[in-house]
């Protein structure tokens, strides 16, 4: 096992991180004032981001991205995630999923998203079903050379800055040994197609600045060339392309926590109280151990899932693992952090209190914690025949 990054890696995180401490940290306040991004301000950042070749980093070359593998892409994660995340999104890397796109799709829909002319988002989320995709109840019925479409989506990121939504619809049900199934198909619809509505959903304590939205498909006619995949198979799609986005949410969890960390330790070695910085007291710099000993630990779990990942062997239980405790352990830090600043970590004069309300999320999407302790529970009770 090697655990020294090669001097292309560390050239990525050092140009990361000087991209986010010099084009997006200034901006935060404002952000996280306002719960807006002027849009000049993120055609300014995007446009940076290409300049320097961070944009669509995850994009193959031979596409015009930026061609890293699954272990580099964490990197850059891990680094973008110190920043605000409705900052840090304009540097965007296109779902990955975009790579099935076959035929026409690729002039229409991937190629333009990688150069950044076009934005995407993905819906699969709905009122009543969340951890449970199947139960979805938006259908899509074919009719010809094309599928009409009906149903809605919530809690869709970002989907206000986006130009098409990548739409997860039901296209039937097969049996299975459970009960019967909702078959599942992935489309590419555009938001000017007549019938589509998006608007703005209800605002959330966490990432200000990064908005979820609502969609509504009121027969919506798609043709057949936009169907992503074959029909039937968007579960399987979804399995195939967006099992590295839990990784996303670890390194994010893995960058964020260092950043707070590096707060909670200045502050506890120039606090003081009765004579003496607040990091000499073992109630303060016990918590210090703790929270970099977590730290550690998720980066290492994070950094070995994304290696099997580029290796093949990466299996749904390492990376539910990776985002389960890394999320997990960037609550516990902000928390502590916030404990350790006292009174101050409430103000918002200080960034503390909005990165503890910003850590809670990660243990909601992309799979909740409780989703990832059944897939990794059940591959041990799969391993010995239960």
């Amino acid at each position: 096992m090697h655990f020294q990054l090669s001097h292309e890696h560390t050239m990525l995180v050092d140009t990361v991180r000087s991209f986010i401490e010099t084009e997006i940290y200034p901006h935060e306040d404002l952000v996280e004032r306002t719960d807006e991004i002027p849009p000049d301000l993120a055609a300014e950042i995007q446009a940076k981001a290409i300049e320097v070749g961070l944009y669509a980093a995850n994009m193959p070359e031979e596409y015009g991205g930026g061609g890293l593998d699954n272990f580099g892409v964490t990197l850059l994660e891990r680094e973008l995630g110190r920043a605000s995340y409705g900052l840090q999104m304009l540097v965007a890397r296109p779902s990955n999923i975009l790579r099935g796109c076959t035929g026409t799709q690729i002039e229409e829909y991937l190629l333009p998203t990688i150069r950044g002319e076009r934005h995407d988002c993905l819906a699969m989320t709905e009122p009543n079903a969340g951890s449970d995709v199947r139960s979805m109840q938006t259908k899509a019925v074919r009719e010809g050379d094309d599928y009409i479409i009906n149903g809605s989506k919530h809690f869709i990121s970002h989907a206000d800055v986006s130009d098409y939504v990548i739409l997860f619809a039901a296209t039937d049900v097969e049996q299975t040994k459970a009960g019967p199934k909702k078959k599942i198909t992935g489309f590419l619809v555009d938001f000017d197609t007549p019938g589509v509505t998006r608007r703005r959903g209800p605002a959330c304590v966490s990432h200000r600045g990064y908005h979820q939205c609502e969609l509504f498909f009121d027969n919506v006619r798609v043709p057949v060339s936009k169907r992503l995949g074959e029909e039937g198979k968007g579960f399987d799609l979804m399995g195939e392309w967006l099992g590295a986005t839990r990784l996303t949410v670890a390194a994010t969890s893995v960058g964020r926590g260092r950043r707070v960390l590096d707060m909670a330790t200045e502050w506890a070695a120039t606090r003081k109280q009765f004579g003496q910085p607040i990091g000499r007291f073992q109630g303060t710099g016990f918590k210090l151990a703790d929270m970099a000993t977590e730290l550690e630990a998720a980066d290492l779990l994070t950094l070995q899932a994304a290696w099997k990942c580029d290796q093949g062997s990466m299996t749904d239980s390492d990376a539910a693992m990776a985002k389960l405790f890394a999320s997990e352990a960037l609550a516990r830090i902000t928390d502590q952090t916030l404990q350790i600043f006292g009174g101050m970590g409430l103000m918002n004069s200080l960034p503390i209190e909005r990165f503890w309300r910003d850590a809670r999320v990660e243990r909601i999407w992309d799979g909740t914690s409780e989703i990832q302790r059944h897939i990794i529970s059940r591959a041990m009770l799969r391993a010995h025949g239960a």
